[in-house]
C-alpha cells in the first residue's frame, strides 16, 4: 500500500474511534512502530486534532467537535470513480434519481484540468446499454421498480421481512429472511428463506406489491435459519472443465449461483461444480442455453441426463 493511500485510510480509521494506540495502528496496517509514529505525526500536520496520553502504548484520542480535513483525490482515483459512475448508467439501479446531484458534487471536488479529462472520457467511452446517440439519456424504462428503494431501506434495518407478491394476478404474502438481493438478466431478484415452508425461494422485485418488517415474535434466529439451509445443501451433479476460451465466455455471463475455481497459476484452466435442479424446466432450459454459449472449449466430467437430452434437442434443430 502506498504511503499517501495509507495515510488517508489511517485518518478515516482514527476519526471513527474515540481512542487508539500506536500498537493498534501497527497491527491494523502491518507497519513498524517508527512508521506508525511518523504516519500519526503526518496526520496531525494535516490538521487532525489529536491529543496524546501518557502510557506504555502511547495512547491518543481525537478532540471532540473536530472536523476532518478536505479529502483530495488523485487523478486515477477521480477517473476510477467517474468510470464506475458511467458504467452504471441505464442499469435500473436504486437511488438513480440522485445521479445528477452526485455528479455535480464530484465535479465540485476536483480541479478544472480533471474536469476536462472527465468531459473527454464521457464523450469517448460507451458502455453496454448506453444509447450512443444520447449517452446521457434517462428514460422512464431505465428507472428501477418503485418498491426497490423501500426494500433496501428496510433490509438495512432488518432482514426479516413480510413481502406481498402479485403472482399472475394472485396476491400472496411470504415471511422471509432475505439472503441476497441481486440483479440478473435485467431483473432484480430476492433470494430469501421462506419461514413457513422452511426453504429457499426466489421472488421477482417487479412482482412486489408491498414490503414491511416481519413481527419480532415467533421469528427464527439467523443461526437457526443457517442451520436449516446447511441441512438442505444441494448435491453437486454438474462438473465442467473450462479452457481459456470458455473462461472468457464465463466472464461475460454466468448464472449467479455458478462459480469457477482456477486450476493453474495463469488462470488458463478452471473447474466448475454446481447443482442443477432437473425438476425445474426453466433452470434446465437456462443451463442448456448457457452451455451452448460457453462453446466447445469445455470438458464435461459430470452432467444430468436431462441436460444432455436438452442439448441434443437444441442441436438437432440446427443439424436435422
Amino acid at each position: 500500500m502506498k504511503k499517501v493511500e495509507r495515510i488517508n485510510i489511517i485518518m478515516r480509521y482514527i476519526n471513527n474511534r474515540s481512542h487508539f494506540t500506536i500498537s493498534e495502528i501497527m497491527q491494523e496496517f502491518s507497519i513498524s512502530r517508527s512508521t506508525a509514529i511518523r504516519d500519526i505525526r503526518e496526520v496531525e500536520a494535516m490538521g487532525m486534532p489529536l491529543v496524546a496520553e501518557v502510557g506504555r502504548d502511547g495512547g491518543y484520542f481525537v478532540m471532540h467537535n473536530s472536523v476532518l480535513p478536505d479529502i483530495h483525490f488523485t487523478d486515477n482515483e477521480v477517473k476510477a470513480l467517474f468510470i464506475a459512475f458511467m458504467a452504471t448508467r441505464n442499469q435500473q439501479l436504486p437511488f438513480l434519481t440522485s445521479r445528477q446531484s452526485l455528479a455535480e458534487k464530484l465535479l465540485g471536488l476536483i480541479s478544472e484540468n480533471q474536469q476536462d479529462d472527465l468531459v473527454l472520457l464521457n464523450q469517448i467511452l460507451l458502455f453496454e446499454g448506453t444509447n450512443p446517440n444520447n449517452p446521457d439519456l434517462l428514460d422512464l424504462s431505465d428507472l428501477p421498480h418503485p418498491m426497490l428503494e423501500k426494500l433496501i431501506q428496510l433490509l438495512l434495518l432488518d432482514r426479516c421481512l413480510l413481502i406481498t407478491i402479485n403472482e399472475e394476478k394472485i396476491i400472496k404474502s411470504y415471511s422471509i429472511y432475505l439472503l441476497h438481493l441481486y440483479r440478473e438478466k435485467g431483473f432484480w431478484l430476492i433470494e430469501g428463506f421462506d419461514v413457513k415452508e422452511e426453504k429457499k425461494q426466489i421472488f421477482h422485485v417487479d412482482n412486489l406489491v408491498d414490503v414491511k418488517l416481519y413481527p419480532t415474535n415467533n421469528r427464527l434466529s439467523k443461526k437457526k435459519i443457517i442451520e436449516k439451509l446447511s441441512k438442505q445443501e444441494e448435491v453437486i451433479n454438474f462438473i465442467l472443465e473450462l479452457g481459456p476460451k470458455a473462461i472468457a465466455q464465463f466472464k461475460k455471463y454466468h448464472p449467479l449461483k455458478v462459480s469457477i475455481s482456477y486450476t493453474n497459476p495463469y488462470q488458463a484452466t478452471a473447474i466448475l461444480k454446481t447443482f442443477i435442479n432437473i425438476n425445474n424446466p426453466e433452470e434446465l432450459t437456462e443451463m442448456t442455453n448457457w452451455l451452448l454459449f460457453l462453446g466447445e472449449d469445455i470438458n464435461v466430467k459430470k452432467m444430468p441426463v436431462e441436460v444432455l437430452e436438452g442439448l441434443q434437442t437444441r442441436l438437432s434443430l440446427f443439424c436435422p
